[in-house]
């Protein structure tokens, strides 16, 4: 038997969003020590790491390992139909083919519950093995997001360079260049009325690569999740972007960096 319970949907719907729309099909890893989820992108070119911990719900019970097979777009219908400020309750049998959602409403006057069918999704776990970085760059959710939504406007990559003075990103396009520098305890006019996320960065070499700015805008979705984004860069290994989820756990995605004679191995093709 597995159950588990959280106070708020909200938080529920908010994790749904930010994986939905990289990730189709996903198992739902279920343990005594919580929920976890790994999968890749359809592209294969993007990873996604999420991890929800006993500690962090209402109440959490499971009696012996299982995976729930779900699709997320489906997940995310039902959803919708609990309010943002329903008691969400998951529970499924050992050897069940359904999931069951149960929102309680705050006032226990009204309570609705879906069944949602598991599926068979094939799947192998990724040893993500511990790395040191070369920059681990921490500074506001909010301003990460508009920064790759302002400069997707003039080109598809950025380039994300850390020194000891800040992080600067640039691109390039059609239209022109850009180029933003942040400097340590800057922050961003994001538009949002929130206590903004000084930047500081945890340098142990300068750092600059270029990334698809197509999936940082994916990953930005999970802005509504955490205050604060953490970038970790290295050489020559998958950047980390990672979210905070209060008390509960983390979203990470990772993302390869673009290989800078990329362009002109294609033309000489």
């Amino acid at each position: 038997m597995f159950e588990a319970r959280l106070a708020q949907a909200s938080l529920l719907k908010k994790i749904l969003d930010a994986i939905k729309d990289l990730v189709t099909d996903a198992n739902f890893d279920c343990s005594a020590n919580g929920i976890s989820l790994q999968a890749m992108d359809s592209s294969h070119v993007s990873l996604v790491a999420l991890l929800l911990r006993k500690d962090g719900f209402d109440f959490y019970r499971c009696d012996r390992n299982l995976s729930l097979g779900i699709n997320l777009a489906s997940m995310a219908k039902i959803l919708k139909c609990a309010g943002n400020d329903d008691r969400v309750t998951i529970r499924a049998e050992d050897n069940a083919d359904v999931v069951t959602f149960i929102f309680e409403s705050k006032n226990d006057d009204r309570i609705l519950d879906f069944e949602l069918k598991l599926m068979n999704i094939e799947s192998d776990v990724l040893g993500i093995p511990d790395q040191q970085y070369g920059a681990v760059i921490t500074f506001s959710a909010a301003d990460f997001q508009k920064i790759c939504r302002d400069m997707t406007t003039i080109g598809d990559t950025v380039i994300i360079g850390a020194t000891k003075e800040g992080v600067k990103f640039s691109v390039s396009g059609e239209l022109g260049t850009g180029n933003i520098l942040l400097k340590k305890g800057a922050t961003v006019d994001s538009g949002k009325d929130k206590d903004e996320t000084p930047l500081t960065i945890d340098l142990q070499e300068p750092v600059s690569l270029t990334f698809a700015l197509r999936y940082l805008n994916f990953f930005a979705k999970a802005t509504a999740l955490s205050s604060a984004v953490s970038l970790s860069l290295s050489k020559d290994v998958p950047l980390v972007t990672e979210y905070r989820i209060e008390e509960l756990g983390y979203v990470r995605f990772y993302l390869a960096p673009k290989i800078e004679d990329e362009s002109s191995q294609q033309s000489a093709n």
